[in-house]
């Protein structure tokens, strides 16, 4: 987020007992945006949205035109919205080429990255594809792979859903929900991985494959509804809209209320919320780790976050 608002932080709080993690705590400590558009114009409510956000502004402001329009009863199936995808196209890239490199001890490919993003601008898909097949990504994958596991019992996915199934899963969203998502209950996970029902290796490893998968589906024409950029809508109640968005680091949902043309309520889910949930994957994967070199054990859990991908900055405190 930008406008000179403070977009919090996912916070781990982490004890140490006889050489091993003993608790993690997970919180994501971000603004409720909702509540500030709330009694404004919402024609000026949507427009604002995308201004609120650094990251995915676009899917952001897609997901709001779409549910204000579903509250006015124009409803919208799933779709590719192409601008939405080559968005998180673009954010799949940063991560391969800015951020996971200095995670393995390499140097970014900030040449290559800048060279992208004009292609992804212009729609030139085969030097995206060729990049992709280069023998530097080709030796971060072996790295990835090379990594020490963390033991992931089997994760619970978020499955692909569109704004008019989320009804029966989520008939009206609230500001608890908005929180701390859940999906029968319980914790669930978003983003590529999911998207793709899952994928054999390592825990990181996995998450960031799955990233690479859907940048080539991408680039290779392969794209269907369900990955990254698909987007739908759908009315909750009369004057009540919502959208679903598939962003690079998975669903965000919008939902805006209306008292005529004023904004009455609006929520957003954004995909942090369900990545780093308190009873998330996260602690699964760093309960019991050996705690003894802790800068070590700070580089896994930098690895571990960064195969979630949140949205905002992250700080450890060890208690």
């Amino acid at each position: 987020m930008n406008g000179g608002i403070d977009p919090g932080c996912v916070r781990l709080r982490m004890t140490v007992r006889e050489g091993r993690v003993d608790s993690v705590e997970v919180g994501s400590e971000r603004p409720q945006v909702g509540r500030m558009l709330c009694g404004r114009a919402a024609d000026a409510a949507v427009r604002l949205v995308p201004l609120l956000f650094a990251l995915c502004g676009r899917a952001q402001g897609r997901a709001a035109e779409l549910a204000l329009a579903a509250a006015r009863g124009d409803e919208v199936a799933a779709h590719i919205d192409p601008a939405v995808a080559a968005e998180v196209m673009r954010e799949h890239l940063w991560r391969w080429l800015l951020d996971l490199p200095p995670l393995l001890d390499q140097p970014p490919l900030k040449d290559e990255f800048a060279a992208a993003v004009g292609w992804l601008a212009r729609d030139e898909r085969q030097p995206i594809a060729a990049l992709l097949d280069d023998g530097r990504i080709a030796a971060l994958v072996r790295r990835l792979d090379a990594l020490p596991d963390c033991g992931e019992v089997a994760p619970t996915f978020l499955p692909a859903i569109d704004a008019e199934a989320s009804r029966k899963a989520w008939p009206r969203l609230d500001a608890a929900f908005c929180v701390q998502p859940t999906w029968l209950g319980g914790a669930a996970e978003t983003g590529a991985l999911a998207r793709r029902g899952g994928a054999a290796g390592g825990v990181c490893a996995q998450r960031w494959q799955a990233r690479l998968a859907e940048l080539r589906d991408w680039a290779e024409g392969r794209t269907k509804v369900g990955a990254g950029g698909t987007a739908s809508s759908t009315a909750v109640a009369p004057g009540a809209g919502r959208a679903l968005v598939e962003t690079a680091r998975g669903l965000l949902m919008h939902e805006i209320v209306l008292d005529g043309d004023t904004v009455a309520d609006y929520f957003i889910v954004a995909p942090t919320e369900w990545n780093f949930h308190p009873r998330g994957p996260l602690p699964r994967w760093l309960l019991g780790r050996d705690a003894s070199d802790r800068e070590a054990l700070r580089s896994l859990v930098a690895r571990c976050v960064a195969a979630l991908d949140p949205c905002v900055r992250w700080e450890l405190e060890w208690l």
